[in-house]
């Protein structure tokens, strides 16, 4: 157990260096990477907190790693704490105007859930940083859906394009409540999702949290039901209201489907979906543009690190 829970500290430290991201003592222990996962079956157990605070002593793992003010990181990378702290006030910065935006995007007929994804979620980003959402929208209108919410964050000024990419809005992943879960599951998307923090529709969070219980596979000490506390844009009645009105009056399949063909076909003629390694998926379940993902570079550096320990 104790070597194999020294490895488990080791390769989630090694894995967050990757992203610039050096992790406290009780990270360590809630994003504890598993070292052997299967993706069919949930099969790690949780880990104490008392014992990864007691491997981070074990000089197996000191020979590796350094602490500074409360931080964990691989040797010779004491700069990611400062680093890091920079990122903090940038991020809650940035987390801030996505939340304005989500009280807007809350109006949006079909709109479910808007969590915040990405280096904003971690509270890892830059300056330069855009604003990365996973939008849920209700099943067999996620074209409608699709559509009006990049319609209203174009007119709120906040989309982004082309070259306007710092504190814009990246719109490449919808899901439907019929379809909660995350089909790219490795450990890039299993943090990515552990990190997640909805800004609206906190009840169908927890049952995004629910259908991708795979993420224990990656990460044993993953919880669901983390959402209270959080700030949660409300749902009150008016937002139920003007968003029901909406659903009426749009709510045909005739328009999803003429939808639906209309951004498939844009989708397929767009040169960024035939680069190699591009993750493209248009169907009635997903919407993921992701022409350059990080996740397959990501994948094979933390796989070359890991087989240097």
């Amino acid at each position: 157990m104790e070597k194999k829970l020294n490895k488990e500290i080791l390769s989630t430290i090694i894995y967050y260096d990757l992203l610039d991201y050096p992790l406290t003592s009780f990270e360590i222990w809630r994003y504890l990477l598993a070292v052997n996962n299967n993706q069919e079956t949930v099969n790690n157990e949780r880990v104490n907190l008392s014992d990864v605070i007691k491997g981070l002593e074990d000089e197996d793992v000191k020979k590796y790693v350094e602490e500074y003010q409360g931080y964990y990181f691989l040797k010779g990378r004491e700069k990611l704490v400062g680093q890091r702290l920079e990122r903090n006030k940038i991020s809650e910065k940035k987390f801030k105007k996505i939340f304005s935006i989500a009280k807007w995007l809350r109006f949006v007929p079909f709109v479910r859930m808007i969590a915040v994804t990405g280096t904003v979620a971690m509270k890892n980003a830059e300056k330069k940083s855009d604003l990365d959402l996973l939008v849920v929208l209700e099943h067999k209108r996620i074209f409608i859906g699709r559509t009006l919410v990049t319609l209203l964050v174009h007119l709120l000024g906040k989309r982004r394009y082309g070259r306007k990419i710092t504190d814009r809005v990246c719109l490449n992943y919808f899901i439907t409540t019929g379809s909660l879960g995350i089909e790219l599951k490795d450990v890039f998307s299993a943090s990515e999702y552990a990190f997640a923090r909805p800004v609206f529709g906190k009840k169908t969070f927890e049952e995004f949290q629910k259908a991708n219980g795979w993420i224990k596979n990656f990460m044993p000490n993953y919880e669901i039901n983390e959402a209270d506390g959080l700030k949660i844009a409300e749902n009150f009645w008016v937002v139920r209201a003007v968003r029901g009105l909406g659903e009426t009056i749009l709510g045909f399949d005739f328009l999803e489907n003429w939808l639906k063909g209309w951004q498939t076909e844009r989708i397929v003629r767009d040169p960024r979906t035939h680069r190699d390694g591009s993750i493209i998926m248009a169907d009635e379940n997903s919407l993921v543009f992701l022409p350059e993902p990080r996740s397959p570079e990501i994948g094979r550096r933390f796989g070359e690190r890991m087989a240097k320990i």
